[in-house]
């Protein structure tokens, strides 16, 4: 069937669907936008929505132990027949069973995470017939995890929510894109936009993934105290968390300020007070520091408890200005990277 559109609106069309062709069809998708696993967020719901919308829903294991992961894959594949991944932690001490139930319930891509996994993890992984993505902070590691078998790297910089690196996005794009070429690299932290999406394809990224974006999505679980804090919200409300004493150390963790972030500084005075009082081992005030948040970040997002659980977001949360369709979110991020490359051709007639 011929096409309906215009012309240059067709140029454009197979514009961006030769910048992401590599990073659609390793992930077997219409647009190469991978959804960011979330935990507590990113479920059968959203990741269902995300791949039925077009794009690749990414299911967040988390801590989950084997049978409710498996659960949850059934729970996804119920609801769409389109490709989706599972996010799993390399330092989860059940790793290999999370592998095994991935591999036996035919997902067909798994994303490790939260640290530089083994061999041996992306080996199993990769008996299964299953496809392996890594997380890459630098060049080095992503060599590293190219040689050890990865098919393809994640980058994120730290403008992303949750745990993050102290790298920009942008930075990270371009030490690593124009040098890591031998498999799909996506580009992830605080994208927001197609246009965003279409300067990281330029690049050489083979797509992008977004996280906070999805959020506010209708199909999303989250609590409406938790959308309501996303859509209020700007840029600069989504911080760090802080440490105050480089002895403890303090992984960052991007999330909006509230109660909870100004009583977790609180505390870190309080127990390295104790700790140099004698009251505390070094041990015993790193623990207890390390468990505040324990538990945080379901308080507020199945909850609702927005000022006292962590509300994790990335610096694009104040592009998220309503709750609406999955489908119509990534539909906007299509069309804006679309109008954009429009907008280039028509500006180059001119000249």
């Amino acid at each position: 069937m011929a096409s309906t559109r215009p012309d240059s609106e067709t140029r454009a069309y197979a514009r961006l669907d030769g910048l992401w062709r590599r990073g659609r069809e390793f992930l077997g998708t219409d647009y190469a936008i991978m959804g960011g696993a979330m935990s507590w967020v990113s479920e059968r719901n959203l990741v269902a929505a995300i791949s039925n919308g077009g794009g690749f829903g990414v299911i967040a294991c988390g801590s989950m132990p084997p049978e409710p992961l498996a659960a949850e894959i059934a729970g996804t594949q119920a609801l769409t027949g389109k490709p989706f991944g599972v996010n799993l932690i390399t330092l989860h001490p059940q790793l290999d069973e999370l592998i095994d139930v991935c591999g036996r319930m035919g997902v067909r891509h798994v994303v490790l995470a939260g640290g530089l996994p083994t061999g041996q993890a992306i080996a199993r992984i990769k008996a299964f017939g299953c496809r392996v993505l890594c997380f890459a902070p630098t060049v080095v590691f992503a060599h590293k995890l190219v040689r050890m078998g990865a098919d393809a790297i994640i980058i994120e910089g730290t403008e992303a929510g949750g745990h993050i690196g102290p790298v920009a996005t942008s930075v990270l794009a371009q030490e690593i894109l124009p040098v890591v070429t031998e498999v799909p690299v996506f580009v992830a932290g605080g994208i927001g936009r197609g246009e965003a999406i279409l300067s990281y394809l330029e690049m050489g990224a083979a797509g992008c993934q977004l996280g906070t974006r999805f959020v506010c999505a209708t199909e999303s679980i989250a609590h409406p105290n938790f959308k309501q804090a996303f859509i209020r919200a700007n840029a600069r409300d989504a911080v760090p968390s802080a440490q105050i004493d480089p002895s403890f150390a303090v992984i960052p963790v991007r999330a909006l300020a509230n109660n909870g972030t100004r009583r977790f500084v609180e505390l870190q005075h309080s127990v390295i007070g104790r700790y140099r009082a004698g009251e505390l081992t070094k041990d015993e005030a790193q623990l207890s520091i390390e468990h505040f948040w324990a538990g945080a970040l379901r308080r507020a997002v199945i909850d609702g408890d927005v000022e006292n659980g962590s509300v994790m977001a990335g610096q694009s949360v104040g592009m998220v200005t309503r709750e609406q369709p999955t489908a119509e979110i990534l539909m906007e991020l299509v069309q804006q990277a679309m109008q954009a490359l429009l907008a280039r051709e028509q500006a180059e007639a001119l000249n």
